[in-house]
């Protein structure tokens, strides 16, 4: 089930497809992708997605969920404790009072928390094939702390044996009927002070759950320094491939063939000509792999025009909606006068450019590269590859509309 980062539980319940359900949180949906790693809304075999929350906050998810686009979702109220908010994610598959409409029962319900938005699609196929099996299945982690109880004098009473014990994580997954059975079977006690659905199996239906280890990305966003660690990953996850665009002439094109190499051994690289159109197919297959950075190479002052046509194609491929997009314009400058090729008219032009498409979720900045000598040219392309690998990474908002030097 799902909750908030910190603060009290709110969860939230989705269904998953092949006769699976998953409880799940929005969070979770919205993480980027990386190697096995995607989205709920990504999932292909999820059919039904339930997010449960806190009353007062039912309007503004359902806001959300509308501004992003994501589908077969549902929201639920959830309740006061944990144990109440999942067992209101679950009634919406049996209860048409939770509910304007009564879902599909699924066979198996997948249980997550939102406070670990980083799980792999490798890890609930994991848990839902267990639980077709076992009835129950759960992800667990090894303890990275001793588990001790305190005697009622504050002394210590006891403590565990690390390696014979292990940390209950999500997902978890369950036959719908044995999870939901559990549930209507629960004491108020249960329903108030319990936090482990694995335990509910077992004590009210006999089910003895299939442990699954789990992967180290599982962890949990509980306290404000969690969220940084969050950004990090989220911008890292953003930062795995770039698409180099350069004009056909020859001194663009070499140059682009200098900063392909001296990128893609830092990042993947995918390379094109400029003169690519809205139905390019080599295109859309880069935006279908969710590339969110752009490079686009020229030797005109201001590219602006010849930019706004991949703007144009980011913009209907919805690509920017959840992440932003760096777009990097590089001029390169091939005159031979010493003095700076770029006015201040151009510098204006683009600093517009850049605050008009950061309202679409687009980060623009700019970059010069200096033509001036053949010897240094290698040099020159190293440091500008070094300087978009640190916008890429960055994501700077501050920065938009801002050229650099390399």
């Amino acid at each position: 089930m799902l909750g908030p980062p910190c603060g009290r539980w709110r969860p939230c319940c989705r269904r998953a497809g092949v006769g699976s359900a998953w409880v799940a949180p929005l969070l979770s949906s919205s993480a980027p992708c990386k190697g096995g790693r995607s989205s709920a809304t990504r999932i292909g075999w999820i059919s039904d997605i339930i997010v449960v929350v806190s009353p007062e906050n039912v309007e503004t998810m359902k806001s959300i969920i509308e501004k992003y686009g994501h589908k077969r979702v549902t929201v639920v109220k959830g309740g006061i404790t944990r144990h109440r908010s999942i067992f209101n994610g679950l009634k919406v598959f049996a209860e048409n009072e939770f509910s304007d409409h009564l879902l599909q029962k699924p066979e198996v319900v997948i249980i997550h928390d939102a406070v670990r938005p980083f799980v792999e699609e490798d890890i609930l196929s994991k848990v839902v094939m267990a639980a077709k099996e076992h009835g129950a299945a759960g992800a667990i982690r090894p303890l990275v702390s001793t588990v001790i109880a305190c005697a009622a004098d504050g002394c210590l009473d006891h403590s565990l044996e690390r390696a014979r014990y292990r940390a209950s994580e999500m997902p978890q997954a369950f036959l719908f009927d044995i999870i939901y059975e559990a549930y209507q079977q629960c004491t108020d006690y249960d329903l108030d002070y319990g936090t482990e659905c694995l335990h509910l199996a077992l004590k009210y239906c006999k089910t003895n759950a299939k442990l699954i280890e789990g992967t180290a990305d599982l962890w949990k966003v509980t306290y404000r320094r969690d969220l940084y660690a969050a950004e990090s990953i989220i911008k890292d996850n953003l930062s795995q491939q770039v698409c180099v665009i350069t004009d056909v002439k020859e001194v663009v094109a070499q140059v682009g063939s200098l900063l392909h190499e001296s990128l893609q051994s830092q990042i993947k690289v995918e390379a094109m000509s400029a003169s690519l159109s809205k139905n390019d197919s080599h295109l859309q297959n880069i935006l279908s792999g969710h590339c969110y950075n752009f490079v686009c190479v020229n030797d005109k002052k201001c590219a602006i025009q010849e930019t706004q046509q991949l703007v144009d194609v980011l913009e209907k491929s919805n690509i920017p909606l959840l992440y932003p997009v760096v777009l990097i314009l590089v001029h390169l400058d091939v005159s031979e006068n010493i003095s700076f090729s770029i006015g201040m008219e151009e510098l204006t032009r683009i600093k517009k450019f850049a605050r008009e498409l950061k309202k679409k979720n687009i980060l623009v900045y700019g970059l010069l590269i200096q033509y001036k000598d053949q010897l240094l040219l290698q040099e020159t392309v190293n440091s500008a590859a070094a300087l978009i690998m640190a916008l890429i990474k960055d994501r700077n908002p501050e920065l938009i509309g801002q050229l650099l030097v390399a």
